[in-house]
């Protein structure tokens, strides 16, 4: 006699749950963890003259990978009306109508509540900037519906870490943390104008905004003219912390980098255009380690 088989078990539903959850979150794509990652280390570094204390080291890292993995939830939730529509996001888990919009404000709030939880062992100047970086990553998904410059914003968001390492570390935010805050602003809207090249005629069709779409047909001069602040920056944050040779080498190997992205993308092809984004990566480790270094040698 035979056994009819079994119904699938409860935990095999939940893996596939967590699993859509994990997409929703990028969990498989750590690149925006890492562009996120590396100027919050540069903030604590330079804010701790060298390697920063153990647990605002470890609050701020995981905290980079909570706030950043919210930011993807609240973008996808914006985006319900825009992503079904662009090929590059139209398999998402809420494009798809795989996860529900409850769902996603839940996991959000869940990962933000964490976050604030790691932020809440600091000291009060901290937490009280924790709350702006919240409103940050919140509304950001918003303004590509009323402004060309989302992309601005997006540093905003991304480099608040920057400040409130500053405030974690030494209780303050000195000029040098604010200069190193707007090199990020610049450094973010530059790599994410090439992130936004690879949509914009998607964007053009769907009435979104972009400075990808602001620059038209100088997007590239623009480019040119964003990085070259970020380095102008970079270097005045060399000049304010008395940086060394170390670091200017850093400074001198990430240029590389952004050349060689221009070179790639010069056509302004959609993959290459992303592979110009995705390689951002290396510029903010090719700065992060020279600092350090430079740092560490003292």
């Amino acid at each position: 006699m035979s056994v009819p088989p079994s119904s699938s078990p409860p935990t095999a539903g939940l893996r596939r749950r967590l699993a859509l959850y994990w997409a929703l979150v990028r969990g498989d794509r750590p690149i925006g963890w890492l562009l996120l990652l590396w100027p919050t280390w540069w903030g604590l570094w330079l804010a701790a003259r060298g390697v920063p204390p153990l647990w605002p080291l470890v609050v701020f890292s995981l905290g980079v990978w909570l706030t950043r993995s919210a930011g993807c939830v609240i973008n996808d939730y914006a985006d319900r009306w825009l992503d079904p529509h662009v090929e590059r996001t139209r398999n998402r888990p809420l494009a798809t109508g795989a996860v529900r919009g409850r769902e996603a404000l839940a996991v959000f709030a869940v990962l933000m509540l964490a976050a604030f939880a790691l932020v809440s062992t600091l000291n009060r100047l901290t937490i009280a900037m924790s709350v702006v970086g919240v409103v940050l990553a919140a509304s950001y998904p918003y303004l590509k519906r009323y402004t060309h410059f989302p992309q601005v914003y997006l540093g905003m968001a991304f480099g608040w870490g920057i400040p409130m390492a500053f405030a974690a570390i030494r209780g303050e935010v000195p000029t040098i943390a604010w200069v190193l805050y707007a090199a990020n602003i610049v450094w973010s809207t530059a790599y994410d104008t090439w992130y936004a090249m690879v949509d914009r005629e998607d964007d053009l069709r769907m009435g979104s905004k972009s400075t990808a779409i602001l620059f038209g047909r100088h997007d590239l001069l623009a480019q040119s003219l964003l990085y070259a602040l970020f380095f102008v920056l970079l270097a005045t944050v060399g000049v304010l912390g008395a940086l060394g040779p170390a670091y200017l080498i850093g400074l001198v190997v990430a240029v590389v980098l952004v050349l060689w992205e221009f070179r790639i993308a010069r056509h302004r092809e959609r993959a290459a255009c992303f592979r110009a984004f995705l390689h951002n990566h290396w510029v903010g480790l090719a700065v992060f380690v020279g600092l350090a270094l430079d740092l560490a040698s003292r």
